[in-house]
């Protein structure tokens, strides 16, 4: 079974760093590093390429507001020669607050931009000089100074409301999906695949300890987070089957922040969203999503105490054979 591994944005750089040297001893197909408002994506990369021999390395994701389509082909080249051909890039909208509020553009035609990024992208990796004329960006005479080592790099789209799943089975070498409630997503595997096979990845809230009620407490805490600050999370689970849930949380978040709104997260949410418990629990667990048609589960790293003892566990009950 093929298993990826993601480094989440509040680990430190220097244990992201040291975690993916732990991940080139394993049989991890990817290492994916988030970009959220911390770690730059394409350094942190081009980092763990120099740590790492096996593993393919993974942008989840690079948001497609804060550089032009050409800085972020020159990014995923750089990182792609520097690691000799295992560059994924994957690319996302973002949401408004981080587009509009932490980098002053305007969050306007996402479906558009996305098709024109992914164009231009493809032009410059496969090199010669590009002169591109679309409804957003019109390029010309751009060529790359430096040769792409190859003519195409896997591009994986970050995908959550229908139009820009449609648009990831047309343009896309892979999806990354996150927080989509098991039914929903083998439906919508099995709806996608059956038009066009591409590779389908999901990103998993993983929480592992020998204690089993602290390794669930984390990962509620994880998972409440994101519905309470994510309005386009909350509202896609909240129209499939956590309408109470998401609403109990958010309520409870404008009332008193997050401290107790993991407490309100369901053990249906959590099973059909997270994998969390002791070794045993979670190897189980994982299965369920592999059955659900995910081709690479992706299992994002939540520490449980301390970050080096949490990733050894982690590991060793999900990472090796």
């Amino acid at each position: 079974m093929r298993i990826a591994c993601s480094l989440g944005s509040l680990l430190p750089i220097n244990d992201v760093i040291s975690c993916s040297e732990v991940l080139d001893g394993t049989n991890v197909d990817t290492i994916w590093v988030p970009e959220t408002w911390g770690m730059e994506n394409f350094a942190m990369l081009s980092t763990i390429a120099g740590k790492t021999k096996n593993q393919k390395l993974g942008s989840s994701i690079i948001n497609i507001y804060s550089r032009s389509p050409a800085t972020i082909a020159m990014g995923a080249i750089t990182v792609d020669t520097l690691s000799q051909g295992r560059m994924i890039l994957g690319l996302g909208t973002s949401s408004v607050p981080i587009v509009e509020s932490f980098h002053g553009y305007k969050f306007d035609n996402p479906l558009q931009r996305m098709r024109e990024y992914v164009e231009i992208i493809r032009l410059a990796c496969n090199g010669g000089k590009i002169n591109y004329s679309g409804k957003i960006f019109n390029l010309k005479n751009f060529t790359l100074l430096t040769k792409p080592p190859r003519k195409s790099i896997p591009i994986y789209l970050a995908a959550i409301n229908k139009k820009m799943v449609d648009l990831t089975w047309e343009i896309g070498d892979g999806v990354i999906f996150y927080l989509r409630p098991l039914e929903e997503i083998k439906q919508t595997i099995t709806k996608m695949q059956s038009k066009k096979k591409i590779d389908v990845t999901c990103q998993i809230i993983t929480c592992v300890s020998e204690d089993s009620e602290v390794a669930i407490d984390r990962a509620k805490k994880t998972l409440a987070f994101y519905i309470s600050v994510g309005d386009i999370y909350r509202d896609f689970l909240s129209k499939n089957g956590f309408q109470n849930e998401t609403r109990n949380i958010f309520e409870e978040f404008k009332k008193s922040g997050l401290v107790s709104v993991h407490e309100l997260v369901s053990d249906s949410m959590l099973n059909s969203l997270c994998i969390s418990g002791n070794p045993d629990e979670c190897k189980q667990q994982l299965g369920k999503f592999t059955d659900a048609g995910i081709d690479l589960p992706i299992i994002q790293f939540n520490p449980v105490g301390t970050i080096q003892d949490s990733f050894k566990l982690l590991s060793k009950s999900l990472l090796t054979d």
